[in-house]
């Protein structure tokens, strides 16, 4: 065997990994053209029932824990937060905002968190929350569909996921993505819900 047919195979194999890096390059560059919003994160759990999960209460707060018959009737934010999550802490002001609207309730799924560290959070920033489950072992979170932190879920009256947001909310997305949702399973409850305050 000559010493030019040992090279060939050899110039071929470099050509491999250009060849991969072109291949990737061409998908990310088709994703970011496509006009899609990659940020939206589709859940099959819309229009389906809550999870049937019940989760004790966060230890120390005199508040009840998570029981999906608590959504009955009534217009829900279920937000899935940690006190180690820097976009939790970021959004937090807008969940403190939120609450304020007497028409929503609101439920915290507190993820893989420690007790003391979750009270310290709410401590430092308020508590928007009108109940607490504590889901230590991130089962929860799965039967939820959730797949990170934070994300927040709008439970209808006839406890059926409604929308499902992923990432921390900004002042915009709750302006034209959450609220107006918001407004639409209201106005399921006919002017009685609507006007509960």
């Amino acid at each position: 065997m000559s010493e030019a047919e040992i090279r060939r195979p050899r110039r071929w194999l470099m050509l491999v990994p250009l060849a991969a890096f072109l291949a990737l390059s061409a998908i990310f560059l088709m994703q970011l053209l496509s006009g899609r919003d990659n940020s939206t994160v589709p859940s099959a759990l819309i229009d389906k029932p809550v999870p049937q999960v019940t989760l004790e209460p966060l230890e120390g707060m005199e508040m009840p824990g998570f029981d999906p018959q608590a959504f009955k009737d009534k217009v829900s934010l279920v937000n899935v937060w940690g006190s180690w999550c820097a976009p939790c802490r970021a959004e937090h002001p807008l969940l403190m905002e939120l609450a304020k609207d007497d028409r929503i309730a609101m439920l915290g799924l507190n993820y893989k968190d420690k007790p003391e560290n979750a009270r310290r959070f709410l401590g430092e920033l308020g508590n928007p929350y009108d109940a607490i489950g504590v889901d230590r072992s991130g089962r929860a979170a799965i039967e939820w569909g959730v797949y990170g932190v934070p994300e927040t879920f709008l439970i209808g009256p006839d406890g059926t996921i409604r929308y499902k947001h992923v990432g921390p909310f900004t002042p915009d997305s709750i302006r034209t993505e959450l609220m107006p949702r918001v407004e639409e399973v209201l106005a399921e409850l006919g002017p009685s819900g609507a006007d509960t305050e």
